[in-house]
């Protein structure tokens, strides 16, 4: 049984091997949860750099809603001090939400860090609903800020994270099919229905 840094030794080798499906499968022998909470770390990790790159042109001023196109607007709420979701810019959605992801894998009684430690009951819900918190971020990217990106040419880096996360997503069931919609077309091109 493979632990923590052989997991992630796992994720380079497969990754390096080009084939995103395969890099995705749960190893044959390991622990679901184990190699969830491995690979949502490294999500946020990726999710946390695209969007890094960002920061100059994603500002109050550019972006005074956390939107994906006209269709979709996407309100904060953390459950603890924000309980009624309320409606800020995109920069603000992000930093709320890269401090609450981090919160959340900073806990021990949800990311256990002690070898053998068990897992919450809950577990799958928290890891899902940081998926689908991250890919609000994606959507962001890719409505608001994809031309940035051409003219970065940080494009195949983008679509790169972007398909391993939703291969990731689509094997475990991570997001429910509504929450995907406004990016539908480019994952269809990623994972054909």
């Amino acid at each position: 049984m493979l632990q923590g840094a052989q997991l992630r030794q796992h994720i380079d080798a497969t990754l390096g091997s080009g084939n995103l499906r395969e890099a995705v499968r749960l190893p044959p022998g390991e622990d679901i949860n184990e190699w969830l909470a491995v690979n949502t770390v490294d999500f946020f990790n990726q999710v946390n750099l695209l969007y890094g790159t960002l920061t100059e042109f994603c500002t109050p001023e550019n972006c005074p809603t956390m939107s994906a196109g006209p269709k979709y607007e996407y309100r904060w709420a953390d459950g603890v001090q924000i309980k009624k979701p309320i409606e800020v810019s995109a920069p603000k959605y992000v930093e709320y939400l890269m401090d609450w992801i981090e919160t959340q894998l900073d806990d021990e009684s949800l990311f256990p860090q002690r070898l053998g430690a068990p897992f919450p009951t809950n577990f799958r819900d928290v890891v899902k609903t940081i998926f689908k918190r991250l890919f609000r971020v994606y959507a962001h990217i890719y409505h608001s800020h994809f031309q940035k990106i051409v003219s970065l040419k940080e494009e195949a880096h983008l679509n790169t994270c972007f398909k391993h996360f939703i291969l990731f997503t689509c094997e475990f069931v991570l997001i429910d099919k509504k929450e995907l919609a406004p990016l539908q077309e480019l994952i269809e091109s990623i994972v054909p229905y």
